[in-house]
């Protein structure tokens, strides 16, 4: 089984090489002379909407058309693909994009696009017999998660750490890779002892019963935007228009889905995830409550990068001054919510919900 040390060091590890092969390597997309592109090549989740499928659909992203290349279940994977130019954006846990861009890798964060509320929450569950009570009880015993060194793990040493155990009692517990459609299955086959879940697959979950919430990350840290989607210097420098295009859609869905009805949301997804025919089950997507980010349009403040240089700092993962919170975001491109032209009102929003 994998510790917490050792795939601490295998991400480190990864993240080195990601910066080697952007150092190395060009985008496809975006070259100097030749004008801006207007097609974003991405990664999808299984039986999701992203944020960027949902402007897409609404009309949002205008003439900027979207790629899809294959599917991930990992937020690290997801940026490094984008940091290496196999994709044009990616989207992971804030505490990886930090880690990404301390191992060198040029890239920026341009807008939060989840996080957790008390609707959009992941929670670590125990079957409803299981012992498992405080963090003490994790000792040896294995976690199911969808991705190691993101934010899932993150909020699993947190809240070992706020349980008052030291750095040999938190490696003795394991975190596991299980597929995040496998995870509730895997909790009931007692194949692992904790699972991680999530939005609709862990709604799914408790109305199927015989499960509880050991904690949640709400409960840990608050509401509070958890990851953004990174694009990179090299992109944004040569594709500024296409940029701001991308970014300001996703930012108008962002508050479509807030100031739209819940049921008319689900209705939406539904569609999208009929239409583009990759052998979806869309049963699923009425569990969806909230993509749970916290600011408007999805603007980035700092606080929710800064709370993980300073964490990633304080474990020795980073160096003090290796990441400048000022290189690390911006909110250039993101003309959503400001008040102007871009800004969703709510009857523009429900007229195209119908579209």
């Amino acid at each position: 089984m994998t510790t917490t040390a050792s795939t601490r060091r295998q991400f480190l590890t990864l993240l080195g090489l990601s910066a080697v092969a952007v150092g190395c390597g060009a985008t496809a997309t975006g070259v100097a002379g030749k004008g801006q592109t207007r097609t974003l090549r991405y990664q999808g989740w299984a039986g999701q909407v992203t944020l960027p499928e949902l402007a897409a659909d609404l009309g949002y992203l205008e003439d900027v058309k979207l790629e899809w290349v294959g599917n991930t279940i990992s937020g690290p994977q997801d940026i490094q693909s984008a940091a290496t130019g196999q994709t044009d954006f990616g989207g992971a846990f804030n505490g990886a994009v930090v880690k990404l861009a301390a191992n060198n890798a040029p890239i920026k964060a341009v807008i939060s696009y989840y996080g957790s509320d008390k609707h959009a929450y992941s929670g670590y569950y125990v079957l409803e017999d299981s012992p498992i009570r405080s963090a003490r009880d994790l000792a040896g015993k294995k976690v199911g998660m969808n991705t190691l060194g993101a934010h899932a793990e993150a909020m699993l040493g947190i809240y070992l750490q706020r349980g008052g155990l030291s750095k040999a009692e938190i490696d003795k517990v394991e975190p596991l890779v299980v597929p995040p459609v496998n995870t509730e299955q895997s909790l009931r086959q007692k194949q692992i002892d904790v699972a991680v879940l999530g939005g609709i697959l862990r709604d799914k979950a408790l109305e199927t019963g015989g499960i509880r919430p050991l904690f949640t990350d709400f409960e840990l840290l608050g509401a509070f935007s958890a990851g953004t989607f990174v694009m990179t210097d090299r992109f944004l420098k040569q594709n500024p228009d296409t940029a701001r295009t991308f970014v300001t859609g996703v930012g108008r869905a962002i508050e479509w889905s807030r100031s739209t009805p819940h049921e008319e949301v689900i209705a939406r997804m539904t569609a999208i995830v009929k239409k583009r025919g990759r052998n979806e089950d869309t049963a699923p997507l009425k569990y969806w409550r909230s993509y749970g980010v916290a600011e408007t349009a999805g603007r980035i403040n700092g606080k929710e990068l800064q709370l993980w240089i300073d964490w990633l700092g304080e474990r020795g993962d980073i160096r003090k001054g290796q990441v400048t919170l000022g290189d690390l975001y911006t909110n250039e491109f993101n003309k959503a919510g400001s008040g102007g032209a871009a800004s969703v009102s709510p009857s523009s929003a429900a007229s195209k919900s119908g579209s």
